[in-house]
């Protein structure tokens, strides 16, 4: 009878603590901030890769593409260079597309609503004639959280490292 009462006790022990950690985990502020690092980084990713592929013969379903991508002062520079951008990729004929190699956040403020990326990818840009020509590169972005998620709201070239003098 004593032996059964311990086992009761420890049960009753081991399901109380399990229940607790799994509360704990539940209303853990950490599990919160790393799916929003999760989120940013899926959404720079995708956006990123989105700016570096363009069709010509898709052209405008890709130029769409880029605008929904993008927030701020790069999708206003966007919708206005729009015509003159689609012009010099209607006569030069390319297709570009670009494959993300790795991304990271390097930095997320949730109750600001930012977040940057590091992307690395890899471009290939087909010309009518030639042979297609391949670039990796890494790109630095910035995001803004707007109320259909995160969008690019700048977007350039990482540095790459210094040497020595």
């Amino acid at each position: 009878m004593l032996a059964a009462l311990a086992l009761a006790l420890c049960a009753a022990g081991a399901a109380g603590w399990g229940g607790w950690q799994r509360y704990q985990a539940a209303n853990d502020d950490s599990a919160s901030f790393a799916q929003a690092r999760d989120d940013a980084l899926a959404a720079g990713e995708q956006a990123v890769q989105n700016m570096n592929t363009l069709d010509h013969k898709t052209l405008e379903q890709g130029l769409d593409s880029w605008e929904q991508s993008t927030t701020g002062d790069l999708h206003r520079q966007l919708v206005d260079g729009r015509d003159a951008f689609a012009r010099q990729i209607t006569e030069a004929k390319t297709v570009s597309t670009a494959k993300v190699l790795s991304g990271a956040v390097t930095e997320l403020d949730e109750r600001a609503g930012r977040a940057g990326v590091m992307v690395a990818l890899r471009v290939t840009v087909t010309a009518p004639e030639g042979e297609p020509a391949v670039k990796e590169s890494r790109l630095l972005g910035s995001l803004a959280r707007t109320a259909e998620g995160w969008k690019l709201s700048a977007l350039g070239q990482a540095p790459v490292g210094a040497t020595a003098g």
